[in-house]
């Protein structure tokens, strides 16, 4: 199957350029909030109303598309075979309810398994990280040098607030060993810091939507993205991912305790 990812590419720029201008005006509207599978996976009317806009819009650009989406508006999907989107409407809604920023939308686009372009806009900043391995990635129009693949002793790390308090793996081991450690809340949000350098590792259990676009793009600048046994990516399922620069990447997976 043949695409065009520059075209692609720019489909999702101004798609999320609209569902940025949604979101903030939505931010100062009348939120309803509910829970999920606990009391800290929330869920909003917000969630629900920017992934029924998202998935319309991919769907009519887009008809011989299937979508992985989180909040059950997508299709039901059993492999990777043609064009799949993965789409996050609200990463971090947690940040969104309670704070009003750092939280992310996300679209990634994969052809017959192969990863292919991702976005993602930090909502707030209005700031959009998107791209490629063939067309290069950008923050907005300015292009984005590959980071440096720097060891970990010289970088921050990112791991998910419940795998560093319970010390999930030995992962304490691999954040002492860092510059030091840091937890934002939303995929979205960290993966842009790993494209610009900001940070140099990030461990979380993620959900298929938490990881395309991110895998996408990190990948595409030279960054090692992997299950926790440096197994094969399976981007059907959840699973527990170290993203990060190749010398981290290398040195978390000597370090964690996986048996």
């Amino acid at each position: 199957m043949k695409v065009d990812s520059k075209k692609i590419d720019g489909f999702l720029v101004k798609l999320l350029t609209r569902v940025g201008e949604n979101l903030r005006s939505d931010s100062i509207q009348k939120m309803s909030v509910a829970t999920k599978k606990n009391r800290n996976d929330l869920v909003t009317n917000f969630d629900k109303k920017t992934e029924k806009f998202i998935n319309g819009e991919i769907k009519q650009a887009y008809p011989e598309a299937t979508i992985v989406s989180e909040e059950g508006y997508g299709d039901l999907v059993k492999d990777m075979s043609g064009l799949v989107f993965f789409v996050d409407p609200i990463d971090g809604t947690m940040n969104f309810v309670k704070r009003g920023d750092n939280f992310a939308s996300m679209i990634g686009v994969y052809i017959d398994g192969e990863p292919l372009i991702g976005a993602i806009i930090d909502v707030m900043d209005n700031e959009i990280y998107h791209g490629g391995k063939e067309i290069g990635l950008f923050v907005n129009d300015k292009k984005i040098d590959d980071p440096k693949n720097l060891p970990l002793v010289e970088g921050l790390v990112d791991v998910s607030a419940p795998m560093a308090l319970s010390n999930r793996f030995s992962v304490q081991d691999v954040i002492k060993k860092s510059s030091g450690f840091r937890v934002y809340g939303s995929a979205g949000i960290i993966f842009g810091h790993l494209l610009t350098g900001k940070e140099v590792m990030y461990m979380s259990y993620l959900a298929p939507w938490d990881l395309a676009a991110g895998r996408v793009m990190c990948e595409a600048v030279g960054m090692s993205v992997v299950g926790i046994d440096d197994a094969p990516l399976n981007m059907l399922k959840s699973q527990v991912v170290i993203v990060g620069t190749q010398k981290v990447v290398s040195e978390a997976l000597e370090t964690l305790k996986t048996r």
